[in-house]
């Protein structure tokens, strides 16, 4: 195939969710609803934690869990309406500049997650193992810090592979195998030699799921060994059911990722790359606020 200049490509061709018109309409039904709930949960959390004064305790977990919720609905927006008007629309295409756009979006938000639930695990870690430092430890520039450091990362991280990518030249086939403009189905329509630019995202990719997981799972650890040492039932009880819910999201969070992203290219197909990818961006932005809510009764609506 003839290579042609990257400006030559105005738009892509996305591939979509399935190629059977039967499956369309009730995928396109069981979809549309996921993503309200999503959308109604995630919202109806933001609101909660800003105007229920019973959660505005000195403790900041109800403060991340919100900014968890926003990243939710950030890389969740980009992909969800898209797809959705993909189903009806008589084809599937969006535009250059908007595909830079949503791959932008989507890694800015989904890699601010991976260090925003790594910030909730420290925050149970103090509450629970230094509940009496607590506010020391955790002070406002501290938390700050949290919330501000992944988004900063995040966005510094996200141009780089957006750039790294859209600098180079792709080939006339535009037809794009996945439903959203992802890194992988992308690097596989260039020309050029994708060699660095697989290095840079496979390195991001590594580093973000390990070094927040690290983080995890060390805060858990030591929650673990102190719920061990109390004497009050009680208080174990409490304990576990506030890092169950946590450890919950985290578990089938980063096993979806982990799944997607650090497997080796020669096990990637089509279909079990769209089936990840629905469940990280689709599934589990509505499963967080439906978890959380279920298992921190603090959270219910009263």
């Amino acid at each position: 195939m003839e290579k042609q200049n990257r400006a030559m490509v105005t738009e892509f061709i996305l591939k979509g969710i399935t190629d059977r018109p039967e499956l369309q309409a009730p995928l396109f039904g069981l979809l549309l609803v996921i993503y309200l709930i999503s959308a109604v949960g995630n919202l109806g959390i933001i609101i909660l934690t800003n105007t229920d004064s019973g959660l505005q305790t000195p403790m900041y977990f109800f403060f991340f869990l919100r900014h968890l919720v926003v990243t939710d609905l950030a890389y969740s927006t980009p992909v969800g309406p898209k797809m959705l008007g993909n189903f009806v629309a008589e084809q599937n295409t969006i535009p250059y500049h908007l595909c830079a756009v949503q791959l932008t979006s989507f890694l800015l938000f989904i890699t601010c997650e991976l260090f925003i639930l790594s910030a909730m695990s420290y925050d149970h870690y103090v509450a629970i193992c230094n509940l009496l430092l607590y506010t020391v430890i955790m002070s406002q520039r501290v938390f700050w810090a949290l919330v501000a450091i992944p988004y900063v990362y995040s966005i510094f991280m996200c141009l780089i592979v957006t750039l790294k990518i859209f600098i180079l030249s792709f080939c006339g086939y535009n037809t794009i195998k996945h439903f959203f403009c992802d890194c992988i189905p992308l690097i596989s329509l260039l020309c050029s030699n994708t060699h660095e630019v697989e290095l840079i995202i496979r390195f991001f990719a590594t580093f973000d799921l390990i070094s927040s997981l690290l983080v995890i799972l060390v805060s858990h650890l030591l929650i673990l060994i102190d719920i061990l040492r109390m004497n009050s039932v009680e208080s174990r009880r409490k304990a576990f059911s506030t890092c169950g819910s946590h450890l919950t999201v985290v578990t089938v969070f980063y096993g979806t990722l982990i799944f997607m992203y650090v497997q080796p290219k020669s096990s990637h197909s089509f279909d079990t790359d769209r089936v990840s990818s629905i469940f990280y961006t689709l599934i589990i932005p509505m499963l967080n606020p439906l978890i959380y809510s279920l298992m921190n009764k603090d959270e219910k609506m009263p």
